[in-house]
């Protein structure tokens, strides 16, 4: 594949294209790949280490933190000196910091490097949606994101039970030895077959105080802020499932690292075909109406969630229908909603991909926290959580009103 700024998706043959749309897949991938692999080895890591539960939980959140902070520096980053180069800065730091998670011995180690991790890998979350921005319009950029989410989500079924089955067959740090594997992997197909999407003539050359000078302006814009935000609250409720669901399931309800595994792949399965209807359905309605339905959805199977959660009525599976229903809405929000922010903005595309990112980590990580951070034994502290973030979710949506339909060519 030619490395040239002026190769767009539709300039490609069918080969080079299944390869642009595979590599931009596995970038996306990072965070679920990096979360969801280890996931059913939560309780034999804190057995191994010596730690309470809630210290591996918290390296969960560790992950979102440190990609919400990453984030923020990509961003310039990439539309200063293009995409190419940051990303492969990020994907080797990925791959060190991988390594690193396997050797530790202590809890502080695994946090640490689990940080650093997540500066790298944050390169790949950034990256791709700026290429997707830099080749794509709102609809046909909603319908990439919905492409991606089919691809990607091949992570969430696949990773927990290959974590499952890496952790009988080489312990929990054949996990991290795997995800090294995968970040190699990855850094070699973006060096190869990933062009040049920003043209030098639509750089920024911006200082430091310029940089800070953009996030502003972006932070003034209502539409994106209102659609980061309800971002935000999807990424609350699905990293509240992430850091509960070990316990409710494994500890609660007595199932085993695999048949984990098994469940978590059986809703993922549910966000991928939600993200699928979503092409379909873009071409009736727009991303703003799909997503305000979908959240009005989510935010009511999240209440009832917390009714069972609390009360007991219909045990396990009223609850896991309901988690269901609350991931499958996940694949109408995540595409529609990325879309519907990242429109109003061309040449610092970068940059509000690198803030949407770090708001959406940093309220899902809080999200995360506040889940370990009230463990009392129940289902109540993960389930409460996403029914609030569900709520706030929607009051975003439905306050931000129809997107701009002119694309801008600044932050302003």
């Amino acid at each position: 594949m030619k490395r040239t700024a002026s190769l767009h998706p539709r300039d490609m043959s069918k080969r080079q294209l299944a390869g642009f749309v595979l590599i931009l897949a596995a970038l996306t991938a990072f965070s679920a790949m990096s979360i969801d692999m280890y996931l059913p080895a939560f309780p034999q890591m804190a057995k191994d280490l010596g730690e309470p539960l809630s210290t591996v939980q918290l390296s969960v959140s560790a992950f979102l933190f440190g990609s919400a902070a990453g984030q923020l520096f990509y961003g310039p980053l990439a539309d200063r000196y293009g995409r190419r180069v940051p990303l492969l800065a990020g994907l080797a730091l990925y791959v060190v910091s991988c390594l690193g998670c396997a050797a530790v011995h202590s809890g502080a180690e695994l946090l640490f490097w689990r940080v650093l991790m997540a500066l790298g890998g944050g390169a790949g979350m950034v990256i791709s949606r700026a290429v997707v921005r830099d080749l794509y319009d709102t609809a046909e950029a909603a319908r990439m994101f919905s492409l991606l989410m089919l691809i990607m989500g091949v992570a969430p079924i696949l990773a927990p039970i290959a974590g499952g089955q890496l952790l009988l067959l080489t312990g929990w740090r054949g996990i991290f030895w795997f995800l090294a594997f995968f970040g190699v992997v990855s850094l070699a197909g973006a060096a190869v077959g990933l062009p040049e999407s920003l043209p030098a003539e639509r750089r920024q050359r911006r200082s430091l105080a310029g940089m800070v000078k953009v996030y502003g302006h972006l932070l003034k814009n209502r539409h994106y802020l209102r659609y980061a935000v309800a971002i935000g609250c999807v990424a609350g409720m699905n990293f509240s499932y992430i850091s509960g669901a070990p316990f409710i399931f494994i500890e609660l309800h007595g199932i085993s690292p695999q048949q984990f595994g098994l469940l978590f792949g059986v809703n993922a399965c549910g966000l991928i075909g939600a993200s699928q209807v979503n092409r379909r359905l873009l071409r009736r309605f727009s991303p703003q109406q799909i997503a305000s339905a979908a959240f009005l959805v989510s935010a009511a199977a999240a209440l009832l969630l917390t009714a069972a959660g609390a009360t007991g009525v219909g045990g396990f599976p009223a609850q896991a229908v309901l988690i269901f229903i609350c991931l499958c809405m996940t694949g109408l929000l995540y595409p529609n909603l990325t879309a519907l922010a990242m429109a109003p903005f061309d040449k610092a595309a970068g940059s509000a991909s690198a803030l949407l990112g770090t708001i959406q980590y940093t309220l899902g990580a809080s999200a995360g926290a506040l889940v370990g951070g009230f463990h009392d034994g129940s289902a109540l502290p993960m389930t409460a959580v996403m029914a609030v973030c569900g709520v706030l979710g929607l009051t975003a949506v439905l306050g931000a009103g129809s997107a701009p339909e002119v694309v801008c060519t600044s932050a302003a």
